[in-house]
């Protein structure tokens, strides 16, 4: 198989490193990919946000399976012009990945279906939220979530009414997140133990990943501003089997055979952001592709043929005879490195340190390029240093060695990473 990977962060690379080890899988190529990917795929320079660009590439490519990455060129509907081109894509049309790109819609459409999810409500307008917040008698209890694409960074957890008006003040008049914060949703706040619940999906049928568990803030103890990840492990036992199952049940089925009925069939991995409530699994969010750095923890542990259920799913035909199966092995831990001062100012241009990998230790490359042959920070987000074991503690215990070796003046980690998993 020729296989084209679209993105440039940690997420593709694994991708990148677990389609390398599938033995069909005979080029791949990288869509720009970074300074870690030179190895595995040959890269082609392009904007990924540049729709038709990235549509020009992939035709110049020809390539049996796209697997797209990031969530910009689904939303814009890179996924409907390969379909077009008679390129099998691994990644939702443009109507399914509304149930990323807009906050608004996914809610609405679990309110439609009865997929259980926070109570909310949806503003335009700064005055009648504020109307709102202040005739409920709650006033630390409210989650403000830009409608639109965030890089992550769009849902703000509020501790006091005073945060709550603040943070919709910033995005409805202020404007701090431009288009993308010009409609809010505001959703009661959920207790309980998150998770990210990954499926694998033909438009009707699914296939479970194993779960994991992602470190948002920034500091130890989830203290500091919100990131796109600081840290990551698998399997997340405490979703059960038994609340898999239940996950699948009211979550999964419903909402496949809710876009399935809007004629915008789900193909491609389906991510549900979980929290684990007294009243059983409720979906935070939905994304429209891998999680990162929950991808840089799941393949690592995925045995079996990736890339052929990739394109079985990209092609509908997951439930052909030989049906495909995915077992899993061992466990995983993910220790982002990431540049000082991230999520807000950092340096970039870094100087990096290689390592190479080991049978318990492999470093997934998210910001970085490679400049006159040196190797340079190029975002927030910078390596990833991933541990692998037969236990989560082997695992961990690999993940922080590695990082350490990784580890240069102006980057830094949280060193609670699966802390007494």
């Amino acid at each position: 198989m020729k296989i084209a990977v679209v993105g440039s962060g940690g997420r593709e690379h694994a991708l990148l490193w677990r389609l390398a080890r599938d033995a069909g899988t005979r080029e791949l190529y990288a869509l720009p990919g970074n300074g870690g990917t030179e190895g595995l795929a040959r890269s082609i320079p392009v904007d990924t946000n540049d729709t038709a660009a990235l549509r020009s590439a992939l035709r110049s490519i020809a390539p049996d399976l796209a697997v797209i990455g990031p969530e910009v060129p689904l939303a814009a509907g890179i996924a409907d012009q390969l379909l077009i081109d008679g390129i099998p894509c691994f990644g939702p049309v443009a109507a399914a990945a509304r149930i990323e790109a807009s906050k608004a819609f996914s809610k609405l459409l679990m309110r439609k279906h009865g997929i259980p999810t926070a109570d909310f409500e949806i503003f335009e307008d700064y005055a009648k939220l504020e109307s709102f917040v202040h005739s409920q008698p709650e006033g630390n209890c409210w989650v403000v979530k830009a409608d639109g694409l965030a890089a992550g960074k769009g849902a703000y957890v509020c501790t006091s009414l005073k945060e709550t008006l603040q943070t919709a003040h910033d995005l409805l008049v202020e404007k701090k997140l431009g288009g993308a914060g010009v409609t809010v949703v505001l959703e009661r706040k959920l207790a309980g133990r998150e998770v990210s619940a990954l499926y694998l999906c033909d438009g009707k049928d699914y296939i479970a990943l194993p779960p994991a568990q992602d470190y948002k803030r920034a500091e130890d103890g989830d203290r500091g501003p919100n990131t796109g990840g600081m840290g990551t492990f698998c399997p997340a036992a405490h979703l059960t089997p038994a609340m898999q199952q239940d996950v699948e049940r009211t979550i999964i089925e419903p909402t496949l055979r809710a876009l399935a009925e809007d004629a915008a069939p789900y193909r491609g991995v389906l991510y549900a952001g979980l929290m684990l409530t007294a009243d059983g699994p409720q979906v935070i969010e939905f994304n429209c592709r891998f999680g990162d750095p929950e991808t840089q923890v799941i393949l690592p542990v995925l045995k079996g043929d990736f890339a052929k259920t990739l394109l079985a799913c990209a092609e509908g035909k997951l439930s052909v005879a030989g049906a495909h199966s995915l077992a899993t092995s061992g466990a995983a831990v993910c220790v982002v490195l990431a540049a000082e001062g991230y999520p807000e100012h950092y340096r970039k241009s870094i100087p990096l340190r290689d390592a190479a990998d080991t049978d318990h230790a492999v470093t997934f490359h998210a910001g970085t390029v490679r400049k006159d042959g040196a190797l340079l920070s190029s975002g927030g987000r910078v390596l990833n240093a991933v541990g692998l074991g037969a236990t989560m503690a082997d695992a961990r215990r690999n993940a922080y060695e590695f990082a350490e070796q990784l580890r240069v003046p102006g980057l830094r980690f949280r060193s609670d990473i699966a802390a007494g998993v």
